[in-house]
């Protein structure tokens, strides 16, 4: 407030001197009398009229440390309205008063103009050098650093004028790299470019970067991860801009920046799947995700809304969850009709009146608990959630004759060595067993490790980093399939267009990756050194975990899909009459010792073989 009222002080000082030393100007130094009464008796109203238009173009609201081109049109605007204003009134007056008094020379104006955008314009732009240089006397005691930018386009120009303009940020520009010869040596914004991809290590090396920032957003995902992996072996942190498409609001700063994420090094091209026969049995239909509020359902909800269904049903029991993924709907797509149901699929009565009163033409079922190691210690809940909690959504299903179902299967459910993995077998053999006597399509999607998901080996890695170490992977040699979460959610939806009923779909998912290289570039890319600023530990394998994860029955043939990555599992004839026996005997042993639901799950489950550790 007190600076504003200086800003008017400063105002009608600069106007009132702007205004004569343009007469002063135009009659070189000697003005006639009849232009210094004229000077008098419109000074005020000049004052006025400034004032009042200045106010119209927020001269007086601005924070004028942060000024920029915006509040420098402010002030042209504000001046020429202003100036446009008192040459009205300068006629007019003259008109009033039968030209009693001579009105200003229009060469006055344009000097008046010129002096006043100065004046103004410099008064307030003072505010920011003087922020700056309070900016840079406080930077002084921080070292700068070395920062190397890889990108030489848009990106790149407005994350330099960004670091440029705040001092705060604490960084110092080495060079830009960019494959573009034409642009190797040229300067952009003050910064040369330094040379293409294969020179980061040896620039990185000789100008001790502290930090690379890849300023890439439209560039492919192979060329990122080609990048990315160079910049690793620099061993310094990584930051990116995100893709296009995730910048909302389309604007690229340095709020955009995130750290590389291991997604970025996949050693392989992210699965995009074929969209075509998606919107055939979602687009206008409504459907029902359970476990909506997790990691993979919540996924799901995002993609599926992509197709404009009639009604997307969100159903989990964990309501804090389900309550973030609808309020990022409602801003994303707020047309699409959607619906918070809180609710658990042990409740068999409940998830009836749902559908008797939805009635979804569609059901992918995320609902699980899948965390290995603590099913291990709680068997009886995993039978009680993965099991019969399935058989109640699928005999519910079927019951309501829902067009399709869509089961959310796991690698760990291949030979399984663990309680959670045989009961996601045990889920397989109903829907297979189920789609033989049901107008509903059964069918099943199997993929391995998602990346990000929760409970994850990657945030459990970053908190462990940022508490210093160690990193705690259980066995040097431990291997996984990895997929990311869009892949997961996309592949689901795939599989459920490709539906005939009672197939597996199984996804080519590469190569598997080492546990512990995860752990090191996730290490590397935080900026620190594997085993020396941070250390690995070897904890053992955990309970019911396999060393090496498998995708696939062994025994079993796999048939191609249309799309390359996609294979069918060659369906088995299981008999519903099983299925329904085997239920009233998990139901009654889930209260009884651990040992018992171990061996009744193994007698159902011919592939479980228990591993104890």
């Amino acid at each position: 407030m007190q600076k504003n009222k200086k800003l008017v002080l400063y105002d009608i000082i600069l106007v009132v001197l702007g205004l004569y030393l343009s007469l002063l100007l135009r009659f070189d130094f000697n003005i006639p009398k009849e232009y210094i009464y004229f000077f008098k008796i419109s000074i005020i109203p000049v004052i006025v009229i400034t004032l009042y238009i200045n106010k119209i173009f927020n001269l007086y609201n601005s924070i004028w440390k942060y000024a920029s081109i915006e509040e420098l049109m402010s002030i042209v605007c504000s001046v020429t309205v202003s100036n446009i204003i008192f040459i009205i009134y300068s006629y007019l007056i003259n008109r009033i008063v039968q030209f009693r008094y001579y009105r200003f020379p229009f060469p006055v104006h344009i000097i008046f103009w010129i002096l006043c955008v100065l004046g103004l314009g410099g008064v307030r732009f003072s505010f920011r050098l003087a922020g700056n240089s309070e900016n840079t006397k406080r930077c002084k005691d921080k070292k700068n650093k070395n920062l190397l930018i890889v990108g030489a386009g848009d990106a790149a120009v407005l994350i330099i004028k960004e670091i440029k303009r705040n001092e705060g940020l604490n960084y110092h520009i080495i060079g830009l790299i960019d494959d573009d010869n034409d642009k190797k040596g040229r300067r952009i914004n003050g910064i040369q470019v330094l040379g293409g991809r294969e020179e980061i290590p040896n620039i990185s090396k000789n100008n001790k970067i502290d930090e690379i920032i890849l300023a890439m957003p439209s560039a492919s995902m192979s060329t990122k991860r080609e990048i990315v992996s160079i910049c690793k072996k620099t061993g310094h942190k990584l930051k990116t801009l995100p893709e296009m498409n995730e910048i909302i609001d389309g604007k690229v700063n340095m709020s955009k920046l995130r750290e590389v994420k291991i997604e970025d090094l996949l050693g392989r091209k992210e699965v995009k799947l074929n969209n075509d026969d998606i919107d055939k049995y979602i687009k206008g239909k409504t459907v029902l995700v359970t476990g909506g509020g997790g990691s993979i359902g919540s996924e799901l909800c995002r993609q599926i809304a992509k197709f404009g269904p009639d009604k997307l049903l969100i159903l989990d029991i964990y309501e804090n969850n389900a309550y973030d993924v609808q309020m990022e709907l409602n801003y994303k797509y707020p047309e699409l009709r959607k619906e918070v149901i809180i609710a658990s699929i042990r409740d068999e009565k409940r998830l009836n009146d749902i559908l008797d009163e939805h009635s979804p033409n569609v059901v992918f079922h995320a609902a699980a608990h899948k965390h290995v190691p603590l099913m291990e210690e709680n068997p009886a809940e995993a039978i009680k959630n993965n099991v019969i909690g399935t058989h109640n959504l699928i005999k519910c299903c079927h019951e309501h004759n829902i067009e399709r179902f869509v089961q959310i299967s796991t690698d760990k459910a291949v030979n399984p060595t663990n309680i959670m993995g045989a009961t996601k077998r045990f889920c397989e053999i109903m829907i297979q067993a189920y789609d033989r006597i049901s107008k509903t399509e059964f069918v099943a999607v199997r993929f391995g490790n998602v990346l990000g998901s929760n409970g994850s080996v990657i945030p459990l890695f970053k908190k462990q980093i940022a508490h210093g170490g160690p990193v705690t992977v259980t066995h040097p040699e431990i291997n996984r399939f990895f997929m990311t979460i869009p892949e997961a959610a996309q592949l689901v939806i795939e599989a459920g267009g490709m539906a005939k009923g009672g197939e597996i779909f199984v996804l080519d998912m590469g190569e598997p990756v080492k546990i512990a290289d995860l752990a090191k570039d996730l290490i590397t890319l935080s900026g620190f050194k594997p085993g020396v600023d941070i250390k690995i530990e070897y904890t053992g394998l955990r309970p019911g975990e396999k060393l090496y994860e498998e995708l696939l029955m062994d025994e079993l043939a796999l048939t191609s899909t249309e799309h390359e990555k996609i294979f069918v599992e060659k369906p088995i004839e299981n008999d519903v009459n099983f299925v329904k026996k085997s239920i009233e005997q998990f139901k009654n042993i889930v209260y009884k010792e651990n040992d018992s639901i171990f061996k009744l799950m193994e007698e159902k489950v011919p592939t479980y073989i228990r591993k104890n550790i």
